[in-house]
């Protein structure tokens, strides 16, 4: 099990890590003159800074740090592409998001783009844009260690599942498993201590989500059986903007082949999780 000294050094291994690839601290060396006049791109390299939405309380994709900076697979990706637009890592603004604000920030400005486990989905496309994918999870449950009834989704029936709102998860439940008791919270971590206590029997949400939460229980928590939906993680952007999705794509493929991907990986999710290897990126067009 991966200790909370070395969890709270995976920022620092990632930025290890991506210092290593491009220029010598990460960052492209880029001028806004470089991108299409009027595109998100020229502006943020312009300005020197991006605002970017990730989540703050899940193990080895998003977790806030004890220096108040978030760390895991999502950050490390997230700070790769704003490198490409010659921002460093100090002037990245992290904000927070849970799975109900992901859209709303997008759509309302308050942020550039979304990395936080975003699942790319028919019904999000409807409002927003995603480039990648860049990785895909699935769909598990986590229980108590000891509870061994629980081994394949049909067996949450009668049971009380807890989950967040406006995930994928909960829809997945609500639908398919309409006898179970559906508790939902703002955050995953909500749901650690009423299953830890007995108020609820299973916290559902992605694998490689669990994998942190079990991780960091001291073998409070299993996973149980296996995933049994595919949840591949895109960045989320305002919907009309093809030119600046298509560039964040470009960027993914490039660190695919270039293996800035899989270094981020390994010195983030990679030390607790197998190595993964890279999703073709999709460029779905927009209808």
């Amino acid at each position: 099990m991966i200790s909370k000294m070395k969890l709270a050094a995976l920022g620092a291994a990632a930025a290890i890590t991506l210092s290593a690839c491009g220029g010598g601290d990460g960052v492209a060396d880029v001028d806004p003159g470089d991108f299409p006049e009027g595109s998100t791109m020229a502006r943020l390299a312009d300005a020197g800074e991006i605002t970017i939405g990730t989540k703050f309380d899940q193990p080895l994709f998003g977790l806030l740090a004890p220096n108040g900076v978030p760390e895991g697979f999502d950050v490390a990706i997230a700070t790769i592409i704003a490198g490409e637009l010659g921002i460093p890592p100090e002037n990245i603004t992290w904000v927070e998001t849970v799975s109900a604000n992901r859209e709303p920030f997008i759509t309302g400005g308050q942020v550039d783009m979304v990395v936080a486990t975003y699942t790319i989905n028919d019904t999000r496309k409807e409002l927003i844009s995603f480039a990648g994918p860049y990785y895909n999870a699935g769909q598990a449950m986590m229980v108590l260690a000891d509870n061994d009834s629980v081994n394949v989704p049909e067996d949450m029936s009668g049971l009380s599942v807890c989950s967040v709102e406006g995930s994928t998860p909960a829809e997945y439940v609500r639908t398919n498993i309409p006898d179970a008791n559906l508790v939902l919270f703002g955050a995953y971590t909500d749901c650690l201590e009423p299953l830890r206590n007995g108020q609820v029997d299973v916290l559902t949400t992605d694998n490689v989500i669990l994998a942190g939460y079990v991780d960091e229980s001291d073998g409070a928590f299993k996973i149980a059986g296996e995933p049994f939906t595919e949840e591949p993680y895109g960045i989320g952007v305002t919907r009309t903007d093809t030119e600046f999705r298509n560039w964040i794509n470009d960027v993914l493929e490039k660190i695919y082949e270039d293996g800035r991907w899989l270094e981020a990986w390994n010195s983030t999710a990679g030390t607790v999780l197998p190595e993964a290897s890279p999703p073709a990126v999709d460029r779905y067009e927009v209808g």
